[in-house]
C-alpha cells in the first residue's frame, strides 16, 4: 500500500519541462477540487437533507437533489473551462538587470467553448485575468523581475478557473523550456580615450571635427559637456541632443575590462562596459571588446552590439 502511494505522489508531483511546443490540456493535466465556497456549500446541502429527512419533507429532498444536480453540473463545466486549451509560451527578448523580462504565453481555443475567468499565476507573481473566445486565440505578457544577469528561466506557471458557479477550481501546472538572457544594467560613464588596435577618440570625436553626421538623442554614458544645448533648447519637451561626427577616419574603440574601476564589484564593472558599447553603438564608431580570457573582434551593427551585450551577460562568475 505504501509503494502505490509513493507512486501516486511521485506522479502528481513530478516537476518535467513541458518543452516549446504548444501544449494542450488534457484529462491527466488538469486537478480540480472543491473551494472554500464550495465545501460550505456541501455542509448547506447535508444540513437540509438531514432536515428532509428528519421532517420527512418530500419538496426537502427534491430542493436539496435538485441543487446537487446543479453543484455536478458546475463541476463539469469548470473542468471543461480548462480541457482542450493549447498554450504556448514564446522566448522572451532579452532585458537589462533591473527591468521586467515579458514571456509572450499564447492561448489557442480552436474548437472549444469560450473561456473566461482564466487565471494566470507566473512563479510569486499576482495572478493576471485572461479570457479566450471561442474558436479564437489570444495573447498574454507574463511579467518577472529580473533582478541580476544571465540567464532567467521561467518559472511555474499556474493556470486556474472557478467560472461558472466559483463552488470548484480547476487548475493545472505549465513548466516551459523558455528562458530569457539579462544583460547587465548600464552603468553612466563616457567612452575610454586610450586604448590598443587604433585610435580610439572620445565618443563623439571622429577624425575631422568638420566632418558633421548630424544630431542624436543623449545616451546614459554621454557626459553633459558633449550635450548640443542651443539645440537641444529649441526642442520643445524633446530629449537632449548630442553632436555626431562621421567616424570614417576615427579608427577603432578598443574597450578593455582593464579600464574598469577595479575598486567597483563585478556586476557594475561589466554594466560601465555595457555603457561603452551602447554609446560606440549609438556613435557608429567600430569597437573590439577585451574581456579576462576573451576577445571580440571589432565590428559595429546591431548583430555585433548583440553579441558583446550576450558575452557581457554570460562573462565571469
Amino acid at each position: 500500500m505504501s509503494g502505490l502511494a509513493d507512486r501516486l505522489a511521485r506522479q502528481l508531483l513530478r516537476r518535467a519541462d513541458d518543452g516549446t511546443a504548444p501544449l494542450r490540456l488534457g484529462q491527466r493535466r488538469i486537478y480540480i477540487l472543491p473551494s472554500r465556497a464550495g465545501l460550505l456549500f456541501a455542509l448547506l446541502l447535508f444540513a437540509m437533507l438531514l432536515a428532509a429527512i428528519n421532517y420527512q419533507l418530500a419538496l426537502g429532498y427534491a430542493l436539496v437533489f435538485l441543487l446537487a444536480g446543479i453543484t455536478l453540473a458546475g463541476l463539469l463545466h469548470t473542468f471543461r473551462t480548462l480541457y482542450g486549451l493549447s498554450l504556448a509560451c514564446e522566448a522572451a527578448p532579452p532585458v537589462f538587470a533591473g527591468e521586467c523580462a515579458e514571456f509572450p504565453l499564447r492561448l489557442i481555443n480552436h474548437g472549444g467553448p469560450d473561456r473566461p475567468a482564466l487565471l494566470f499565476r507566473l512563479g510569486t507573481q499576482p495572478p493576471l485575468a485572461a479570457a479566450v473566445a471561442a474558436d479564437s486565440e489570444t495573447c498574454l505578457g507574463l511579467s518577472l523581475p529580473a533582478p541580476r544577469r544571465g540567464w532567467l528561466a521561467v518559472p511555474e506557471i499556474r493556470l486556474s478557473t472557478r467560472y461558472p458557479i466559483g463552488l470548484f477550481e480547476a487548475w493545472c501546472y505549465l513548466r516551459p523550456a523558455r528562458r530569457c538572457l539579462v544583460y547587465p544594467a548600464p552603468c553612466g560613464s563616457p567612452l575610454p580615450t586610450g586604448g590598443s588596435g587604433g585610435s580610439a577618440l572620445p565618443h563623439g570625436a571622429g577624425g575631422n571635427r568638420d566632418d558633421f553626421a548630424g544630431f542624436r538623442p543623449r545616451q546614459p554614458a554621454d557626459p553633459l559637456q558633449h550635450v548640443a544645448w542651443k539645440i537641444s533648447a529649441r526642442q520643445d519637451n524633446g530629449p537632449l541632443l548630442v553632436r555626431q561626427e562621421c567616424a570614417g577616419d576615427a579608427g577603432q574603440l578598443h574597450l578593455d575590462w582593464a579600464d574598469t574601476d577595479a575598486g567597483q564589484d563585478t556586476d557594475s564593472r561589466l554594466g560601465q562596459m555595457v555603457a561603452w558599447v551602447l554609446a560606440a553603438e549609438a556613435a557608429g564608431q567600430a569597437y573590439a571588446l577585451a574581456l579576462p580570457g576573451e576577445t571580440l573582434a571589432a565590428g559595429r551593427g546591431e548583430a555585433h552590439c548583440q553579441h558583446c551585450l550576450e558575452r557581457l551577460a554570460l562573462a565571469l562568475p
